[in-house]
């Protein structure tokens, strides 16, 4: 069934233009946007992959990655086909970058109830880029809230900022991914802009919503010690608190630039914790670098090997030792 689009008007030719992102497609009869996932059809913009479920997986909540959100918890993880990035480096690239791959038709009642049904505490929309599937995932958060769920978006952020403003009171947590503080780094290899990603940053944490940053480190291209300078900076500025996840790239889709080596994320984060209080090296084991420590008294609060937890926390979210409250969300 075709589902009519939100954020979108019309022109005197017929075209129409989506306002849910910064590219702005302008779309003619029968064309679709840059995203895959919207298009015009009879002269109104409608939602192509709603309900075209091409990934679902119930993971550890720290696989999205988030930290600080309900540790060693399990949620439902869905996620459809496109993107409206067309980064070169994709390491998602059989889903985000093309949609003629096999899906399963899920209404948002089925994917809460499956939810219920494998004991998730919530849904996260994930794998791809969530807010291209806006229509899908705003009506399934809302009935997953009605239900008690939780729901999470691991996103690239770059989204206009009135959608965004009307889906976050649906939004419990969002793990963005910030790729660069290089605005032609954006332009060139994302075909996209930092502004509109920063901004997203800045309203998620401001609405209130648990807010974590991810940064794939690239080598050449967004691993110098300025670039990381740059990134905690902006982070602390709004709160030393957010938690930064430093990744390593590997050889994919469109990039032939090296994998990043280990060294490379030790001094990452070592140049981010200058300036954050929570950094931690993601998808390459550093021996306690994927701990929570209490900035007070230095107690190593959660353990991580791999997704695996041990958390030490109090109920009420405390270290141990010195029973400092933790910017941690606890059950």
């Amino acid at each position: 069934m075709t589902h009519v689009a939100s954020w979108w008007h019309t022109l005197a030719d017929g075209q129409v233009v989506c306002d849910l992102c910064p590219v702005g497609c302008k779309l003619r009869e029968g064309q679709d946007g840059l995203c895959q996932t919207r298009g015009n059809l009879g002269g109104e913009m409608v939602a192509k992959q709603y309900g075209k479920v091409v990934a679902a997986a119930v993971d550890p909540i720290e696989k999205k990655p988030l930290y600080h959100y309900h540790p060693g918890r399990l949620i439902l993880s869905v996620a459809a086909m496109g993107c409206n990035l067309h980064c070169q480096f994709c390491q998602n690239w059989t889903i985000s970058q093309q949609v003629s791959g096999q899906t399963t038709d899920l209404s948002p009642e089925e994917v809460v109830a499956t939810a219920q049904r494998d004991g998730s505490f919530g849904i996260a929309y994930t794998y791809s880029e969530p807010l291209v599937w806006y229509e899908f995932v705003s009506d399934t958060a809302a009935l997953a809230h009605e239900k008690g769920l939780k729901n999470v978006i691991v996103s690239n952020g770059f989204i206009n900022r009135e959608p965004l403003r009307q889906l976050l009171p649906l939004i419990d947590a969002a793990n963005i991914d910030l790729k660069s503080m290089d605005e032609d780094f954006y332009r060139k290899t994302c075909r996209a802009g930092l502004q509109p990603v920063l901004d997203t940053i800045d309203l998620i944490h401001a609405s209130g919503v648990h807010l974590e940053v991810t940064n794939l480190v690239i080598p050449g291209h967004n691993d110098s010690d300025g670039h990381f300078q740059r990134l905690a900076g902006h982070l602390a500025a709004i709160d030393h608190n957010i938690p930064l996840h430093l990744s390593a790239y590997r050889p994919h889709y469109e990039f032939n630039a090296p994998a990043t080596p280990p060294q490379t994320l030790l001094r990452a984060a070592r140049v981010a914790h200058e300036k954050l209080r929570f950094v931690y090296i993601g998808n390459i084991m550093q021996a306690g670098w994927g701990n929570t420590d209490c900035p007070g008294c230095g107690t190593t609060v959660i353990e991580r090997n791999g997704y695996r937890t041990n958390s030490r926390l109090t109920p009420e979210g405390c270290c141990p030792e010195c029973a400092r409250r933790l910017p941690i969300v606890v059950d």
